[in-house]
């Protein structure tokens, strides 16, 4: 059947439901968001007049939900005015409204007789063939249906959004026995596509399969902890970025989940596996249990693992010492492996050289490691059938940069069985009949096909990819590449167009990537209908190679500087004007030249989770590959059409914007910016961004795509403007808002666009203005505060306010 989602509803409007919620407004869809009618008025309501009939106090529930979701951090919505597609409701009153939805998601407390008492109301006022779905962490989803009707049963599965909704990838997906195979295709279909999500499909088990996983890896993480007398910041020191794994580790995590919560999970798995092998670890430490008791639960009570105390001014973080209930200053952790693994930029080398070595540090990870491969392999095919989901969802659920299974090809799978059976630790069946077989790896690749090994079949199977995504290392591994150095790649994505790819260290933008940018256009021009200019690294550039550029200014190599600048303004310059269509693809940072680039293409086709920026005055410099010229003309434009119009306003916003460095918070912030345009296309799922951006070109070419020409009709306001904005920098300065530096830099910016010593308005061409950034952005360089600015940055990640 042909199947639209037009409105959603969602029941119950907590932490989760609200987001849910939010995350359906970030796709463009409106949703009902229901909650339970309150009991009592509260003394806010009383002193008002209010009675418990109002509408305003049975909805209260619900409002206070989106209330919540507007004021999270990080932001639940793209955009603020996006929680208008939210009408909330009460259940009482506006359960018949289930009628007008197409998808009804239940998001109630974890409790399945509730949950039960609730489904059986909807099944009353649904319309037939309306999509069910529970958000439950680990409820059995065929209980939660039994005895409900037929058409509720076909049309019912679990959907398990991971929190926060926005920006985690993962979500879960739990058919029922009688789920229709139409619902499941649709579902994972339509969250993939429409709503960005990564989807797996799960077997109906206890905590499906990322928590169940997941709750292991913290369980053998808490129990190492005891037995080899590690500290709180040790453990965060092993379980973060050193192994592939977010910041946050694995107390500080707690902390943000809340330690009830992680309590809570613990006992519910421990009662619903009585026959799992490793039951034992799901039992609370008691030292958690006294948190739990001390109402010690993280971030939402102020102190958990961690505790912050403020005296005066100055702001301390205290760690928990587990063993006597006391906090403490936190410690650093200084262990060789450790401080070695931080040069390694390989995160399978980086887990690989931990995992075996021979301080403290390894046999931590060691231990952690091998009992964590040893419980994903004994999962299957319990909680799913394959690696590839087993992988796929703690990356995405848990943001690990390796699954199980890639971690344990990481580590080397004969080697470290090899010392797992020294351990004596029992290795799992499959496993011992893929290495009897012969087989070494869990993955691999052959032809450029990704393959993975598959314990039904005791043979390897081609990894699946959902039609629509290009993945750039598989055509490398093709032969697709059409030319290559240190900083990028040229690759045919097919169908006549080519990509360029940046795969520099954090993208930055150095000569290699000039070069390579130079000689696409050509081949471009020559070979192909169009361009695409993306990757798929972690984020799409980080702007210029700061380091080379601060060595170079310390040498005072001005003319190295200007020659650099000039080549990357020309490389830009073709790309605006390129006789063939060229589409950027960004996502996630892209900063400084990062912005540089989108701003010249003829289209943009964005990553949702976008944030870009020309930041440039952080580090004491204005953008200079043609970033200040094109905003300009960006801002300029936006009073086209208006008669007699003050352009004033226009060139201030440019001014603010770039002076400001502001970035964007999402593709939809970006536009409301003006680093994109109304015409710029977004796609939700990121995984699909280069094949969006490929059609987007071959749609411009099928148009008929016409080169445009260079500009030389750009407003230049000149010294009555200059004044203005001077003006303003003055204010801002006598206010405090800015160091004089900041104004310096500021007057420099305003100077560029403004068009210089421009006595009135003149109409100025497009290399009019680059001379005029680059002379701008020369003169910073050679100050002694602009060097100091970019060695802070280079050193903490930070800008520095001087």
């Amino acid at each position: 059947m042909s199947r639209k989602i037009e409105r959603v509803a969602v029941l119950g409007a907590g932490v989760m439901g609200s987001q849910i919620a939010a995350h359906f407004a970030n796709a463009g869809i409106p949703s009902l968001l229901l909650d339970i009618v309150p009991q009592e008025l509260t003394p806010e309501e009383s002193a008002k007049g209010l009675t418990l009939s109002d509408r305003r106090v049975r909805n209260r529930i619900a409002q206070a939900g989106l209330d919540m979701a507007l004021k999270l951090k990080p932001a639940a919505f793209f955009a603020p005015e996006l929680a208008q597609l939210i009408t909330v409701g009460n259940i009482e009153d506006d359960l018949s409204r289930l009628a007008e939805c197409d998808w009804i998601i239940e998001a109630i407390i974890e409790n399945l007789e509730i949950k039960r008492d609730l489904l059986k109301r909807i099944d009353r006022v649904r319309k037939p063939g309306t999509l069910i779905s529970s958000n439950t962490s680990g409820i059995s989803i065929r209980a939660m249906a039994e005895g409900l009707s037929d058409d509720f049963r076909r049309h019912w599965l679990g959907t398990h959004f991971f929190n926060p909704p926005r920006y985690l990838k993962l979500l879960e997906v739990i058919p029922a026995a009688e789920t229709s195979p139409e619902v499941i295709e649709f579902v994972s279909d339509f969250c993939d596509r429409v709503l960005g999500k990564g989807v797996v499909v799960c077997k109906d088990t206890p905590n499906f399969i990322a928590n169940r996983i997941g709750s292991f890896a913290v369980a053998i993480v808490g129990k190492t902890m005891i037995e080899g007398d590690y500290s709180i910041e040790e453990v965060d020191a092993m379980t973060g970025p050193a192994i592939g794994r977010p910041k946050s580790a694995t107390f500080r995590t707690a902390d943000i989940v809340g330690i009830d919560t992680a309590v809570h999970v613990t006992r519910n798995l421990y009662a619903s596996v009585p026959n799992d092998e490793r039951r034992d670890l799901f039992v609370v430490p008691d030292f958690m249990q006294e948190m739990v008791n001390r109402r010690w639960l993280g971030d939402k009570t102020g102190q958990g693992f961690y505790k912050k105390i403020k005296d005066g001014d100055d702001k301390e973080i205290l760690a928990l010492d587990y063993k006597t209930m006391e906090y403490r200053p936190r410690q650093r952790v200084k262990i060789p492996s450790l401080e070695t693994a931080k040069n390694i930029d390989d995160v399978r080398k980086r887990i690989h050289d931990l995992a075996y070595a021979k301080d403290r540090a390894g046999q931590f990870i060691w231990k952690i490691l091998s009992e964590t491969l040893l419980y994903a392999a004994n999962r299957i095919p319990e909680i799913a059938d394959d690696i590839v989901s087993i992988d796929n969802a703690m990356k995405w659920g848990y943001n690990w940069e390796l699954g199980p299974f890639g971690i344990w090809d990481a580590i080397g799978v004969e080697k470290s069985v090899a010392r797992m059976r020294e351990d004596g630790l029992q290795i799992p069946a499959n496993v011992q009949r893929m290495l009897e077989g012969g087989n070494r790896t869990f993955y691999k690749k052959e032809d450029g096909r990704r393959l993975f090994f598959d314990f039904a079949a005791n043979d390897y199977r081609e990894i699946e990819e959902n039609a629509g995504i290009i993945i750039l290392s598989a055509l490398k591994d093709r032969n697709r590449v059409i030319k290559k150095n240190a900083g990028a790649s040229l690759i045919d994505l097919g169908d006549g167009v080519a990509c360029l790819e940046f795969h520099s260290k954090m993208n930055a933008i150095g000569a290699d990537t000039v070069q390579m940018m130079n000689f696409a256009i050509k081949e471009v021009s020559e070979n192909f209908l169009g361009l695409v200019i993306g990757n798929q690294g972690e984020n799409f550039s980080v702007g210029a190679n700061l380091m080379l550029l601060l060595l170079e200014a310390q040498e005072e190599n001005w003319d190295e500087i200007d020659l650099a600048v000039r080549a990357f303004q020309n490389a830009n310059m073709q790309l605006r004007y390129s006789p063939k269509p060229v589409v950027a693809a960004p996502f996630r940072l892209s900063l400084g030249g990062g912005c540089e680039i989108p701003l010249h293409a003829d289209r943009v086709r964005a990553a949702a989770e976008l944030y870009i920026g020309a930041v440039e005055t952080g580090v004491g410099l204005i953008p200079a590959g043609g970033g200040t010229k094109e905003f300009l003309i960006r801002c300029l434009d936006g009073a086209q059409g208006s008669k007699d119009v003050d352009l004033f306003p226009f060139v201030k916003r440019a001014f603010e914007t770039i002076a400001m460095a502001k970035v964007s918070t999402s593709a939809l912030d970006a536009r409301k910016l003006g680093f994109l345009r109304p015409t710029d296309g977004i796609t939700m799922n990121g995984d699909r961004l280069i094949e969006d951006a490929k059609q987007t070109v071959l749609a411009m070419a099928r148009e008929g795509y016409t080169q445009p020409r260079p500009r030389t009709d750009i407003p230049a306001l000149g010294q009555s403007a200059l004044a203005a904005l001077k003006l303003g920098i003055h204010m801002m300065k006598r206010a405090g808002y800015i160091s004089e530096y900041d104004a310096h830099i500021g007057r420099k910016l305003a100077y560029v666009l403004t068009g210089g010593d421009l006595t009135h308005l003149t109409y100025v061409s497009e290399q009019y203005l680059l001379d005029l950034e680059r002379e701008a952005f020369l003169s910073l360089c050679g100050e002694r505060k602009t060097q100091e600015r970019i060695q802070h940055t280079l050193k903490t990640g930070k800008p520095l306010r001087n």
